[in-house]
C-alpha cells in the first residue's frame, strides 16, 4: 500500500501525463514514461506503450477531448499507483517526468483543477504551488456558547404558556 506521498504523487504525475495526450508535449511525455516503465517487465513495456498510444488516439479523436481526459486519469493513476508500490525508486524519475511535460504544455493547459469538500464543521487548508492563506473573522466557525442549564426554555407551545408544551 502506498503512502499518502506517493499516491498524490501518481495523482499527480496520471493528471499531467493525460493533459499531454493530443498536444505537443506529447512525445516527451510518450518517451518519459517508456523509460519509467523499463523499470518493471520487460515483457510490460510494449502493451504499456500501446495504451498510451491508445489513450492518446482517444483523446485526439473525442467530440470532448476534455471528458476523455478525465477518463482516462483514474486509469492512468492506477497503473502509476502500481509501478511506484513495485518500485519506489521511481519517484523522483516521475516527478522530473511531470516538471519537464508540464514545462511543455500549452499555458491553457497548465490550469489545475482541485475539489476539495468539507462536511460537519470540517475545514479545509489546500493549495496547488502557492501558499495557503487564511482570514477568520471573530467568531467564525466557532459554536455558539449553549445556555446554562438553569436558564428557562422557551415555551415549544404557546398556546399553553406553562412552558411544558402540554
Amino acid at each position: 500500500m502506498l503512502d499518502e506521498a506517493m499516491t498524490a504523487l501518481a495523482l499527480t504525475g496520471a493528471t499531467t501525463v493525460v493533459a499531454a495526450m493530443a498536444t505537443d508535449a506529447w512525445e516527451t511525455t510518450r518517451t518519459g514514461m517508456a523509460v519509467l516503465f523499463r523499470r518493471g517487465d520487460q515483457g510490460q513495456q510494449p502493451s504499456i506503450e500501446a495504451q498510451l498510444e491508445d489513450s492518446a488516439t482517444l483523446v485526439a479523436q473525442a467530440q470532448d477531448p476534455e471528458r476523455a481526459r478525465q477518463a482516462l486519469i483514474m486509469v492512468w493513476q492506477l497503473r502509476m499507483e502500481a509501478l511506484l508500490s513495485r518500485h519506489p525508486d521511481a519517484t523522483d524519475d516521475l516527478r522530473t517526468l511531470v516538471d519537464e511535460v508540464r514545462e511543455e504544455l500549452p499555458r491553457g493547459w497548465q490550469q489545475w483543477v482541485q475539489t476539495n469538500t468539507a462536511r460537519e464543521n470540517g475545514r479545509i487548508f489546500a493549495s496547488q504551488q502557492g501558499n495557503v492563506i487564511v482570514h477568520e473573522y471573530p467568531g467564525a466557525g466557532r459554536p455558539k456558547p449553549r445556555p446554562p442549564a438553569s436558564a428557562p426554555h422557551p415555551d415549544p407551545d404557546p398556546g399553553t404558556g406553562d412552558g411544558q408544551g402540554s
